[in-house]
């Protein structure tokens, strides 16, 4: 696989060990680097090919010596046909509208971030987020990047109550998405499983090949949900390639 990653404009560093987050008794190690502000978003395209996240100006991959778990993985726009369970999930939230803002936090998104950590993930690293970091997380960065917010629509029709947002950044060949929250208390509607389909349309509309999901680990149950999307690719030595059943 040939990656053409301006490396001497980048320093590589190591991650002290940790506990491993999706993996009970296993322990993780991330190689990262800050991304250039001069030439960041040509650089996280080359570097989210290769296998990295970005969070805020950090661009990240695991590199844990006794485990290979986390794969990196992508939707092949073109050939993604949606499944039944999945259209039943677009039509339950046909009624929400959808809204690309810039990469500017709010109030509005803050406190629904936050009601999401605290049912979903209590206990967890982002848990003890503060409106600070928050900003941070949404505005220190210089790649494309933007916000996409999912609203009821009021009586009136106008903008209703906020129920979810994607934090994605556009790349090269595709919408890489950096982190989604939404309304907990909205579990019929599958609105993060809806985040995700919708970027398929979205990408689909505006003729990107890919969708990019992050990491998935198998075996781990904060990560199954990421198995229910077929076609996936996902990047191995040799490079990106299907996932087989």
């Amino acid at each position: 696989m040939t990656q053409h990653i301006p490396t001497r404009q980048l320093r590589f560093f190591m991650t002290a060990v940790a506990p491993c987050p999706y993996l009970p008794g296993m322990t993780e190690r991330k190689v990262f680097a800050n991304l250039p502000f001069s030439d960041g978003a040509h650089v996280n395209d080359e570097l989210t090919h290769a296998g990295f996240r970005r969070s805020q100006n950090i661009a990240y991959r695991p590199a844990c010596e006794n485990c290979d778990a986390c794969v990196s993985v992508r939707l092949p726009v073109p050939e993604f046909a949606f499944s039944r369970s999945q259209r039943k999930t677009l039509s339950r939230n046909a009624d929400l509208s959808r809204a690309l803002v810039e990469a500017e936090a709010t109030i509005e998104q803050f406190d629904l971030l936050k009601r999401y950590l605290a049912h979903r993930h209590p206990g967890g690293g982002m848990t003890d987020m503060t409106w600070a970091d928050y900003v941070a997380m949404v505005e220190d960065t210089a790649v494309r990047t933007h916000l996409i917010e999912y609203r009821t629509v009021s009586p009136d029709g106008g903008p209703g109550d906020l129920v979810a947002v994607t934090l994605a950044d556009l790349l090269s060949d595709g919408l890489s998405m950096v982190y989604s929250f939404f309304d907990p208390e909205l579990e019929r509607r599958s609105l993060g499983v809806f985040a995700i389909l919708d970027h398929v349309r979205q990408a689909r509309a505006v003729n990107l090949p890919f969708v990019y999901l992050g990491y998935w680990v198998q075996g781990s149950t904060k990560m199954d949900y990421k198995a229910n999307f077929r076609p996936m690719e996902v990047l191995r030595h040799q490079g990106w390639m299907r996932l087989e059943d």
